[in-house]
Parts: structure tokens; sequence; C-alpha cells
């Protein structure tokens, strides 16, 4: 492990080495200051300030402020603010300055005269107010430019509003461009090598990731979403389950006063999207609301299956038809009760699933005594969720800025609905020999209730400190029957019946401090501690205690680049689904089950990263990283000649679980960047290369394997109004204690024409275009057995999508009164269309 970590230091200085000698021969020719320079020698000087609305006292996101040197009137930098409103610029010379404040939509405005030097080293602005372009604009479009890649201190924000591949997608098409984060085939996710990532919607879980992370974000259509933001290193404020991570996907809004919407339809060759949302605010009431709905297009998948063992050959071919559909609803509203006091509230709906079914063909040889037996499967399965979350939210805020107290409620209950049947016949002919069916239906509840303080000290410096429970509670039922070839009837099998019962409780306290150290260095340190009960039925769990510290440190060598180390300690506990005991008998010769001895999964993340910001919005994030896990879950497959469950007996079948089945170490360098080539020509890249260190559990020899993630963008603007965009996509073949899972590779073409005067937009998309099929083959070894399998997936698409805005945005001009307590406004959080 020692060893592993000293190799990604020793890469990550090789990398950057000749950019620190630069920045180092730079330093050294200032170290002989000039008779002028050893007169005006001072520490370097900053100016920062906050803009806000006039009208709403809302913060203002993403407007560009340039900063010019007096009396040469020469630009020295520039800055956009961030979503809390806010900008600064450091390491300026002491001497005369003036702002330039731009923001479509606002009057622009200029401020003159201010003056830093050794006796004012910090020029603070404070708040600037922003008014409307006019006292009330009938109908007006705000577009804002924002860099696709932010890099803040504990997070890396993607900005989708300008990704034209994904507009007629799903949210698995905009995450696999995302820095950092890969997509399979089959919509399966990881960051950084690690599948296991918790996925919030605005912040907050959702009940609906956590059944079928794949089928959830397949649901969720693209245009819909505003930003994707990616945590690799969560703070002590965020729950600690999760080892990969945290990507959350920021939803569409707008806090601008009015009544204003917008809508997406698309349709093709496999997607159909269709979504609408309206917006009302007015006053101290905010009130939104959104519907839509999504399906996939019955697709035909190609497979065949072989495996051979001491004593049986297996060959299987046929094929599967999959269907996708899914609807939701959301509802909610923020009140802003006195100046000091806001409550917010909002409940969402989901509901989507999917039907399969599938014909195999299957020849079985056996040796002892020698036999060969054609068969037919036809199997259907049907899987539907359903599930409601709701939240409320009270925020009070105290006399000092940014001192505020929180308390936030979510709570979900949610079901699903999965059956399954097989009848298997013989080929010569056509006799039923077998058959089954089963259901497994479960309902989740889950409540969380969380009580969080924040208390500046200085500018620089901030406590965060809160407590949290959470109560979740699974109630399963699961019903299997087998087909009585003589009266074609099913007959139900008590003895596989299942009725499992889950309950988990998490009691968690944290602290997170933030600071400034040296005057250079940004400090946040926090600590989690979280006791976990679990309970089954008459099976008893012993309870345990989990710390997770965290630790990130970062520098701004200037106005340009920045230099970042993080630490965390995360957890994954087992859910339901791994644990439940019930035999997915779908396929009698692949069975899969639970496994109630899993342990939970505890990783170490250690992160150095470098960001660099060019002159007209280039930028490059490089990060070196290492994982530790001493209990890696993988999915481990057993064969057995005959396996028994209940009064059915199962010959020649492999029996699947998830396991702790190794020690894993991966270490790595991912590298993101975008290349502002021209004013019309944008690439993006990313890349992520790693290795993965296996010490296998199982008693199987280490192994050691390299991974390539890499993804590529480019877009060109032909006009305004018109743009392309191309995007190509990696992942290597992934090596797990096993065997191979197959690589995976595709492109995509789009086209965009603002129509309206941008207030809508027409979009064509394509993905493989000329392959209509992309092959994927999985190689399995183990005790006594050796299988290829295979897939011919239709992946290749057409669509085209329609994306419009409505309503009217004011800008009223009205006297504010000022804040007693001189607090801040609420944060803004709202869309720059």
């Amino acid at each position: 492990m020692k060893q592993r970590i000293l190799i990604c230091l020793i890469l990550f200085i090789t990398i950057f080495n000749n950019c620190f000698s630069q920045q180092s021969g730079a330093a050294l020719k200032q170290s002989v200051p000039t008779p002028d320079a050893r007169a005006n020698s001072v520490a370097t000087c900053k100016i920062k300030g906050k803009l806000i609305d006039s009208a709403t006292n809302q913060p203002v996101s993403y407007a560009t402020v340039v900063f010019f040197r007096v009396p040469k009137d020469s630009v020295v930098g520039g800055a956009l603010t961030d979503d809390k409103g806010q900008f600064s610029i450091d390491n300026l010379k002491p001497g005369e300055y003036r702002l330039k404040i731009e923001f479509i939509g606002y009057n622009p405005i200029i401020k003159t005269g201010i003056i830093v030097n050794d006796k004012k080293p910090i020029s603070n602005m404070g708040n600037i107010k922003l008014t409307g372009a006019s006292n009330k604009l009938k109908e007006v479009t705000v577009t804002g430019s924002k860099k696709f890649m932010e890099n803040h201190l504990d997070k890396l924000v993607y900005n989708v509003a300008n990704d034209i591949t994904s507009q007629g997608g799903v949210a698995t098409d905009v995450l696999k461009k995302v820095p950092m984060v890969s997509v399979d085939i089959d919509g399966n996710i990881d960051l950084l090598g690690d599948p296991n990532v918790r996925v919030f919607i605005n912040g907050k879980p959702s009940s609906m990731f956590d059944n079928n992370l794949a089928a959830a974000l397949a649901s969720i259509p693209a245009s819909q979403i505003k930003t994707i933001e990616v945590i690799t290193s969560p703070g002590a404020q965020y729950d600690a389950q999760g080892t990969g991570g945290i990507i959350n996907i920021v939803l569409k809004d707008n806090k601008i006063k009015g009544i204003n919407g917008n809508g997406n339809l698309s349709g093709g060759s496999r997607y159909e999207n269709g979504y609408i949302g309206m917006h009302i605010r007015n006053g101290g009431l905010d009130i939104n609301a959104s519907a839509g709905g999504n399906m996939q297009l019955n697709t035909k998948t190609e497979t065949s299956y072989n495996r051979t063992t001491d004593s049986t050959d297996i060959m299987q071919g046929g094929y599967n038809t999959v269907q996708r559909s899914g609807y939701w609803g959301h509802t909610g509203f923020t009140w802003n009760i006195t100046k000091t006091e806001e409550f917010d509230a909002g409940i969402s709906y989901n509901n989507f699933g999917n039907t399969n079914q599938g014909t195999v063909n299957q020849q079985q040889i056996d040796s002892f005594p020698y036999s060969d037996t054609g068969t037919i499967r036809n199997s259907n399965n049907y899987f539907r969720y359903r599930g409601e979350d709701w939240n409320a939210n009270y925020q009070k805020k105290f006399g000092r800025e940014g001192q505020e107290i929180d308390f936030h409620y979510l709570g979900s209950t949610y079901g699903s609905i999965a059956t399954f049947g097989q009848t298997q016949v013989y080929t010569f002919d056509n006799a039923e020999f077998g058959g089954a069916q089963g259901s497994n239906n479960y309902l989740d509840n889950e409540n969380s209730l969380e009580l969080a303080y924040t208390r500046p000290f200085s500018e620089n410096s901030e406590l965060n400190v809160g407590v949290k429970s959470i109560f979740s509670s699974v109630y399963s039922n699961a019903t299997y029957a087998t087909l009585d070839t003589n009266s074609h009837n099913y007959i139900n099998e008590q003895s596989q019946d299942d009725n499992f019962n889950f309950h988990r409780n998490i009691y968690a306290a944290y602290a997170s401090f933030t600071t400034k150290i040296f005057k250079k260095y940004d400090l946040k340190l926090g600590v989690r501690d979280e006791y976990t009960t679990t309970q089954f039925d008459s099976i008893p769990v012993p309870a345990y205690n989990f710390v997770t510290p965290s630790a990130t440190i970062s520098r701004k060598l200037n106005n340009d680049q920045t230099i970042k180390f993080a630490y965390s300690r995360r957890i994954q506990r087992p859910g339901f689904s791994q644990y439940n005991p019930f035999v997915n008998a779908t396929d009698p010769l692949n069975l899969s089950t639970g496994n109630l001895y899993l342990m939970p999964q505890t990783v170490h993340t250690f992160e150095l990263s470098y960001y660099k910001f060019f002159e007209q919005g280039s930028n490059i994030l490089v990060t070196t990283y290492f994982k530790y896990d001493q209990a890696d879950w993988q999915s481990y497959s057993n064969y057995y000649p005959v396996y028994t469950v209940g009064d059915t007996s199962y010959t020649n079948t492999m029996v699947s679980r998830t396991i702790n089945a190794a020690t894993e170490e991966i270490g790595g360098v991912n590298i993101s960047g975008t290349w502002v080539a021209t004013k019309a020509l944008q690439v993006r890249c990313n890349i992520n290369f790693f290795d993965k260190y296996l010490i296998p559990d199982t008693g199987a020899a280490p192994s050691s394997n390299l991974n390539l993630r890499t993804s590529l963008n480019a877009t060109y603007k032909f006009n305004k109004d018109l743009s392309a965009e191309f995007y190509a996509g990696y992942n290597s073949a992934r090596y797990e204690v096993q065997g191979k899972y197959p690589a995976f590779a595709s492109y995509s073409f789009a086209v965009r024409q603002q129509l309206l005067k941008t207030k809508a937009n027409i979009a064509f998309t394509t993905t493989d275009p000329f392959n209509k099929y992309t092959n994927q083959v999985t190689y399995i070894s183990g005790d006594n057995f050796n299988s290829v399998s295979a897939r011919r997936y239709p992946y290749q698409t057409f669509s085209l999508s329609f994306n419009f805005k409505f309503g009217k945005l004011e800008f009223q001009e009205k006297k504010t009164e000022e804040n007693d307590h001189g607090n801040a406004p609420p944060e803004y959080t709202g869309e720059n269309k």
C-alpha cells in the first residue's frame, strides 16, 4: 500500500515539475527587485464583493466582473460570481482599480476609485446591487455563459446547459461526459473506478436510487438537468455511505420574479421523452411544479452462453426483448416568512419499470453417462417501482452574516413488484418438462431528521455542526411455484417462499471547520460519527460504530492555479438487495441470491489535484488518487452439480451472490480539461488511467491490471443560433477476482438550431449511427468451471428533440428595507437561462 501511494505522488510531481519550475523561475527573477519595486514592496492585495438583484435581494450567479488597472486602464483579470454571487481576485499590485460588471438582463455597472495598498490590502466592495435592464420586461430570455467545468474546494461542477448530444436523452447520457465519471453499456456508473456511488437529486438522497440505480437514471430526462456536481471526497456534513463518493444531480429551476416555464419533447429510434415545468415567484412565495415521462422502445438483444465443467458442457443461444417506461411529478414551494426565516417543502412521485421476454435454445452434453439433450426455455420478467419522496426544511438566520440554524426532514415510501416465469420444453418433441414462476414484492419506509448549525468566526473561518438520524424498514414477501406438467398448473412451493423484514437505524453527529491558514491555504477539517443498528427476522446483527474523518487543504498559486489535497474515509453498508436470501430462478442454470453474512466495505481515499485556468476560458484539472479497501464487494459464482432450495433440486447450476472477495488497492491519474480553440470551437476531454491491485480472499493469486476510461467532446458554433457537437467514449475491459468483463465504446453526433430568439430550439442526435450492434463478451472462471457469455446489444440511436421556454420575467425596482441584523439574503440557486 505504501509503495502505491509513493508511486502516485511521484507521478504527480513528475507531471507538474515543469510547471512549478517555471513558477519558481519567475519567483527567482522577482527576488532581486528594482529600486522602484523596493520602494513599493508590499504584500499582495485583494478585491472582493457580492452581487445581488436589487428587486429580490437574491445573489446573482455567473455574472462577469472585469478588473482594470488605473491609469493605464489595462485589464488585470476577470472572474465569474459563484453560486452565492461572490467574486474576488487576489495577488493584485498596490494601486487604483476600476471594476466593470455585466450580466445579460441587467444594467452594467462600473465602480471606480478602488484603492488597495499596504494600509488597505483588502478592498471589500460589500453588496453591489444590479438593476434590471428596464423597469419591466414583458418577455425576456436571460442567457449567461457558463464554463463547462468549475473547480471548487470540495466539488467539481459540470454545467449541462450547452451539452447538445444529451438533450434528447436521459441522465445517463449526461453522466458519461462528466469528469471522473464512467458509464457502461447497461447504465451502471462508477466514480474514479469505484461503483459504490451515492446519487442525490438537488442535494438530497432519493429512494428511487436505492433499488435499481441504472433504471432510475434512465427515467430522468437530460433536458431537465442544470448541473452535475461530483464530490469524490465528501466532507463531514454528508452521510458516510458510498465509498465511491457522491454525484449530485441539480435540476433546473428559476428564482427570478414572474411566471415562466420550459418543456421538452423528443422522439427517436430508442427513447421517447416529454417534460413540462412551471415556476411562479411573487413576493416571498416561490412555487414550482413539473412532470414528465419517458419510454425506451422494444430493444432486442441477441445472447449466447457457453459453460464447461468436468462432466457437462452447456451451450445456449437466444434473444430477449426489453421495454422500459416511467413517469414522475414534483411540486414544491419556498416561503420567505421574514427577512431571517425561510421554509420550503416539496413532494415527488416516481414510477418506472420494465418488461423482459426471452427465448433460449440450449444443448447440454453430459459425459458420465453420455447424453446430448436439446431444450428451449421461454421466460418473461416484469419489474415496477413506485415511490414518493417528501421534504420540509426550516432555516433561521442570525445577526452575523452566514450564521444560521437549519432543520431538515426527509421521508420516503416506496415499493416494487418483480415477477418472473419460465417454461422448458424438449427440442425434439416440444414436450413440457419443467417450469416455474415467482414474485418478490417489497415496501420500504425511510425517514430522516437533521439539525445543523453554521457559525462564522471571521471572514475566512466557519464551523458547521449537526446531528442526524435515519430510520428505515423494508418488508418483503416472495413466492415461488413450479409447473405440474400433468395438470399444467403451477403448484406453490412453500419451502421456497420467503418473508424477509429488514430494519436499520443510523444515528450521526458531525463537525466541520473551514479556515484560512498562513494567508495562503484554505483548510477544511471534519469528523463524522455514525452508529448503526441492523435487524433481520430472528437473526441478530451486532451494532457497530463508524468514525469518518475528512480533510481538504487547498492553495491558490495565483489567480489561475490551485493545488489541493483531500482525504476521506467512507463506508458501504449492505442493503436489502445484497442481504435478501430469496433465490431468483429465472434461469435454472444460473441462480442468484443474497448474502446474510456480507460485511460493510470501508475505503480510505487520498487525492492530490492541480487546477489551472487559462485565458479565453481553457482549463485543466489533474488528479492523482489512491483508494484502499480491505473488504471489496464482488459478485461471485459457484458451480454445484446439485443445489437444493426447499423441496426443489437444481442440477448443473451456478449460484451467484455478492461477497467480500478481496483487498483492493486502486491508484491512478484523472485528467480533465477544456480547450477553447477559437470563439467557435471548444474541445473537452477526460482521461482516467488507474491500476487495480486485488488480493483475493478466496485463495486465488493476487492480480494487477490497468484500466482506462476516456471521453472526448468537441462543440462548434457556426453562428449564434446553430451549433454542432461530437462525443466519443471508451472504457477498457474490467478485471475482477473471477474474470474479465467487456470493454465498451460509443460515439455521438448532434446539431442544434436556436429558434424564436433562443426561446426554443430543435436538436438532432445520433449515437453509433454506423454500428447497429455493440458486442459484449464476459469471461468467468472458478473451481471446476469456465464460462463465456456474449451479447449483441442494439445501441444505435437516432432522435429529434424540441425544447421551449414560455412566460415572462419581471425586473421591478422597489425600495428594500435593510435587514436589521445585517443578514445575507437566502442563497440563490436559480438557473441563468
